[in-house]
């Protein structure tokens, strides 16, 4: 049965339509669309009628026998709303989906859904497309002729359909919430930074649905680059275990700072949480005020002995780099852990594999001590022109790295 189908219709086409029985007497309105939660592309499963009376019922897709010009259908057509619905796997279109946000994948930015397409699929009807544009708007408050009518008169020109298909989103529930968003999968594509940007742009609710779906490696270097204000706010939302999984995984100078602007009985149990070395070196870190060289630095750096030969530097680097902040250097220490020099990586790769570090080290090396300021730490780096500078110790014991990403979020904090 085709139901005098046409073969696109919009959301706002049927939302407030009448409908009728076979007799043509009118029964009551739709008031929201009822559609299957099947990949890629949703099926309606039938429509949520309003009677006259103000009582709500479920008009199976079944049930009706014919869309246009007027929506009629067959007796016996309106069924119980609580039993039909909730016994399937079912999306109220206008209820989760509609004047939601979504992530639009192109673009990586915060969106809003104004409409929905859909296409006739033999005799039903299909979700293909979420409308974002100015033109779903005019659409849904009924302007969409008049407006293209002036823009056509004026300026010879028609708004655009900005629609983003189906398959490239997906209801991302949790707890009480049914947001659009781009997948688990997809969103863990994005770079960190653009999920900052969006994270940033939600309410807190819809901030706290995304950031429960990252997995912990991709919820750290997301929280890497979002405000911290928003990064302590999420990071209390979150249970224990996870929030211990997620600072794990972040950058030991980053997860310093987000452990200092937490509660210190919400630090310490993130810390309880973590592999006790990574817990260790971040309570090493947490002494030293923000401000300074120490409170700057990362321990997530290599450094070796001069006796290690070049082939085995490398295959040192390759094996701990998914784990270090630091990549354009290795620093050389004594056995007490005394800096002695430096290699570049440039220096490193083009060295013969035999040669030891004490040979193709440079031995006069910058560094900056523990309580430096951050202004001195920062004419460092402008004098020298380093990527990275060591952090020392009275004793000229290296105790960690500056990278210049931390320099940059002190020149430029609202910089992201």
């Amino acid at each position: 049965m085709d139901q005098n189908l046409r073969q696109f219709y919009f959301f706002s086409e049927f939302l407030n339509r009448k409908v009728y029985t076979l007799a043509q007497n009118r029964v009551g309105k739709i008031v929201d669309m009822v559609a299957e939660r099947v990949d890629p592309y949703p099926l309606i499963l039938g429509m949520i009628i309003r009677t006259r009376k103000r009582e709500k019922f479920f008009l199976p897709w079944e049930k009706i026998v014919q869309v246009e010009p007027l929506l009629l259908f067959s007796d016996g057509g309106l069924l119980d709303l609580s039993q039909s619905v909730a016994t399937q796997d079912a999306i109220l279109l206008r209820d989760e989906v509609m004047d939601k946000q979504i992530v639009d994948t192109y673009g990586a930015k915060v969106v809003r859904v104004n409409d929905l397409h859909f296409l006739k699929v033999e005799s039903r009807l299909r979700l293909v497309h979420v409308d974002v544009g100015f033109r779903g708007l005019m659409r849904r408050v009924g302007w969409e002729k008049a407006v293209d009518r002036v823009l056509e008169w004026l300026f010879s020109y028609k708004l655009p359909n900005q629609f983003i298909s189906w398959k490239y989103v997906q209801l991302l529930s949790g707890s009480d919430l049914l947001h659009l968003s781009v997948s688990q999968k997809k969103l863990s594509h994005l770079h960190p930074a653009d999920l900052a940007d969006i994270i940033e742009d939600l309410s807190s609710h819809e901030r706290s649905a995304i950031f429960h779906a990252l997995d912990p490696e991709t919820a750290a270097e997301t929280l890497e680059e979002i405000d911290p204000k928003i990064q302590k706010a999420l990071i209390e939302t979150i249970p224990i275990e996870k929030a211990s999984d997620i600072v794990e995984e972040m950058s030991p100078s980053d997860a310093v700072d987000l452990l200092a602007d937490l509660p210190e009985e919400r630090a310490e149990e993130i810390l309880e949480g973590m592999e006790q070395e990574k817990a260790e070196d971040l309570r090493e870190l947490l002494v030293h005020p923000e401000e300074t060289a120490g409170g700057l630095m990362t321990t997530a750096y290599l450094c070796l002995t001069p006796e290690v030969t070049v082939d085995s530097a490398i295959a040192r680097l390759k094996a701990e780099a998914p784990h270090l902040d630091i990549m354009d250097y290795i620093y050389i220490v004594d056995e007490g852990e005394g800096l002695q020099g430096v290699v570049s990586i440039r220096d490193l790769l083009t060295a013969q594999p035999n040669q030891r570090l004490s040979e193709i080290q440079f031995p006069r090396v910058v560094s900056v001590k523990l309580d430096d300021d951050q202004k001195e730490v920062v004419e460092a780096f402008a004098k020298y022109g380093f990527r990275a500078l060591p952090v020392v110790d009275d004793e000229n014991h290296l105790k960690g790295v500056i990278g210049f990403r931390n320099v940059l979020d002190v020149l430029a904090p609202d910089a992201g």
